[in-house]
């Protein structure tokens, strides 16, 4: 498939806005990641194959980073099962660190190999990547050769980019100008924060890289980036609609004859066209549509749902739906009591003994008490992101089951992993507990730490210690919430265990895993973390064990009477509009959820892997629960210290 400029292909899987004035890239939108590296590699296929029929090299520039790993391992596939060649394919990738030896964790150089180089037939002197390991001295006219033998393959013919948050496309920080050529570049502090997490601290990651020059790449016949999650939706809306500046270097991609934009709905998610589509052209006004626009407009204008008028909706561009839904005041009362029923104290559903008259009934209200699974991506999701929510399921009676998905052992710190040993080391020796194997287990973890570079693998010992570190405090914290520790189940998920911030793909084993536990408790009510802003991943492969297997086990007995909850929290949080459950919590609920995320020390003060915010996590949830809460009030519903909000999964794809 080739992309032409301003024409969009659109396969089923894919939905298309039209282009409109503000965007000023052409952009594909897919439902998912997945889909969208699928549908760039058959376009890179394709175009190798052309290339190769014409007895000519096919010469792609390439990104790092995990946006473009789906391609790469879709490549592979395709080498492996479908014969294509990467004989004729010359390669130039954007950038590199400086200095970065090649063998080093963090070297481009080594992610290449490990996703693309050591799975191909490529030629190896036909792999290009910038040179980390060069004297500084050095730099400047390799600089120089790395152009000029772009030049000699004849030009990039399509180039792979991501985007960071700071808009740079390769390492063309803020400032870099549209004639910039490769060069040696000096990383923006955002880049180094979002680079921490491969580090293991900000202090870890260079403070230069070699970078192409945006002149390099707009040089590149065709542009293809690509940008997953919520995270990437602002600096994506700023590429596409906003003005060109060196400030986001993206935006140069505008000018480019052909370029466009590869995006699932998260990333997508703040161009006019998704976010207020019925300005830019007529829609077709479902329930969903019609709860979107009126909270959008009573959001816009500052006002409560039950106060907008007709004036309101035809002065905002919402004629169309005022015209076919209005008058007015009805649709304010129709959103307003769509938004005011997804609030209930009861997240498990009301007993008949606490039903008092008018009530409306809800979906499994027959069934009491629950048994109820709760899914922790990592050992503090379930407190971080709906802790209170935990709570009130237990104080109600219902039977509260947490599986910790993932050790999470990568993110302790090394001192608090000698510190458990020596606690256990002058533990055992107090008590004379085989005081031999405890001196040496204390010199095997002080050995295995001292000198260790950063994001070196810990030995299996470390692994242990963290993970059980992480153990020890998910049962801390599951206890201040009233679940009993036979409730908790430890998965160990192996795509997980890899001791790096990389991990290995989703596997069979993992999804049989969670088929087992779910068919192990049988549960009436599911929920699982639907933050798909996770900036490692980690969220997003979790969710798509637990999604599949229950796809697996619709036709099971017990499956009828599950529903499945999708929870926010720690990166993101679900929208207004999105919202299906939205439980309040109390002042004393809310005290108690933090004291339960304050159990897990190893991550208090300061995370090994914080992400783009620096607000400690208990911060971050109270905050967004706050914000929930009093976006309902100013919408003009009742007035809650917090709220924890969720959305049903009715087996669509995500």
């Amino acid at each position: 498939m080739r992309l032409q400029p301003n024409v969009r292909h659109l396969p089923n899987d894919m939905t298309a806005p039209p282009l409109d004035d503000r965007q000023k890239i052409p952009t594909q939108v897919y439902r998912h990641a997945a889909e969208a590296s699928r549908a760039v590699a058959e376009q890179i296929a394709a175009l190798i194959r052309e290339r190769a029929s014409q007895g000519r090299a096919c010469v792609l520039g390439l990104a790092t980073g995990s946006t473009p790993t789906g391609v790469y391992a879709e490549l592979v596939r395709m080498h492996q099962d479908e014969g294509l060649s990467f004989q004729n394919v010359v390669t130039f990738n954007l950038d590199e660190y400086f200095p970065m030896q090649p063998e080093g964790l963090q070297s481009y150089v080594r992610f290449m190999r490990e996703h693309l180089f050591d799975h191909v037939d490529i030629l190896a002197e036909n792999a290009h990547v910038p040179d980390g390991a060069l004297d500084e001295r050095e730099v400047a006219e390799y600089c120089r050769q790395y152009e000029a033998k772009i030049a000699a393959a004849g030009g990039v013919d399509l180039q792979l980019l991501g985007v960071g948050r700071t808009g740079h496309i390769g390492f063309n920080e803020p400032g870099s100008g549209k004639t910039s050529r490769t060069r040696l570049i000096t990383l923006d502090r955002v880049t180094r924060r979002d680079a921490a997490s491969d580090f293991f601290g900000e202090e870890n990651v260079p403070q230069r890289a070699i970078t192409m020059g945006v002149g390099t790449i707009l040089d590149a016949r065709q542009v293809v980036l690509m940008a997953f999650g919520e995270g990437k939706a602002g600096i994506v809306k700023q590429a596409v609609e906003g003005p060109i500046s060196t400030i986001v270097a993206a935006s140069f991609l505008q000018e480019h004859p052909n370029a466009q934009f590869v995006l699932d709905e998260a990333a997508a998610d703040a161009l006019t066209i998704r976010r207020e589509p019925w300005l830019v052209e007529g829609v077709e006004w479902d329930e969903a549509m019609v709860r979107k626009a009126v909270i959008w407009l009573a959001q816009k204008l500052q006002k409560p749902l039950l106060k907008l008028t007709t004036e309101d909706y035809n002065e905002e561009g919402l004629q169309d739906l005022l015209a076919s839904h209005g008058p007015a005041y009805d649709l304010n009362l129709r959103v307003f009591r769509g938004l005011q029923a997804t609030i209930t104290g009861w997240p498990g559903g009301k007993p008949d003994h606490a039903k008092q008259p008018g009530d409306r009934p809800q979906p499994g209200d027959h069934i009491f008490p629950k048994r109820v699974l709760i899914f922790s991506p990592h050992p503090d999701d379930d407190v971080i992101s709906m802790g209170g929510t935990l709570i009130r399921l237990v104080d109600q009676g219902h039977e509260v089951h947490v599986a910790y998905q993932t050790s999470g052992n990568i993110a302790v710190f090394d001192d608090d992993a000698a510190r458990f040993a020596e606690f256990v080391g002058e533990y055992n020796q107090r008590f004379g507990i085989d005081p031999e194997s405890s001196a040496k287990l204390g010199a095997q973890i002080d050995e295995s730490l001292r000198g260790k570079r950063p994001g070196q693998v810990d030995s299996d010992e470390v692994q242990f210690i963290k993970g059980l570190i992480r153990r020890t405090e998910a049962r801390a914290a599951t206890r201040c919430c009233g679940v009993p520790a036979e409730r908790l189940h430890f998965t160990d998920m192996p795509f997980y265990e890899t001791g790096r911030v990389r991990k290995k793909p989703l596997s069979e084993e993992d999804i049989q895993i969670t088929v087992d536990l779910l068919r192990e408790v049988k549960p009436h009510q599911v929920y699982a973390a639907g933050d798909l802003s996770d900036p490692h991943g980690t969220h997003r492969v979790c969710l798509t064990a637990v999604l599949e297997a229950c796809r697996r086990l619709a036709d099971d007995d017990w499956y009828a009477d599950c529903q499945v909850w999708l929870y926010r929290g720690a990166w993101q949080e679900w929208g207004p509009h999105q919202i299906e459950m939205a439980v309040p919590i109390s002042p004393a609920e809310l005290l108690r959820k933090r004291v339960a995320i304050f159990k897990h020390e190893s991550q208090k003060d300061k995370a090994l892997f914080p992400g783009p915010d620096p607000r400690e996590f208990w911060q971050r949830a109270e905050d967004r629960n706050h914000g929930t809460a009093i976006l309902y009030d100013k919408l003009g519903l009742a007035e809650y210290e917090a709220i924890e909000g969720f959305v049903r999964w009715k087996g669509e794809s995500l």
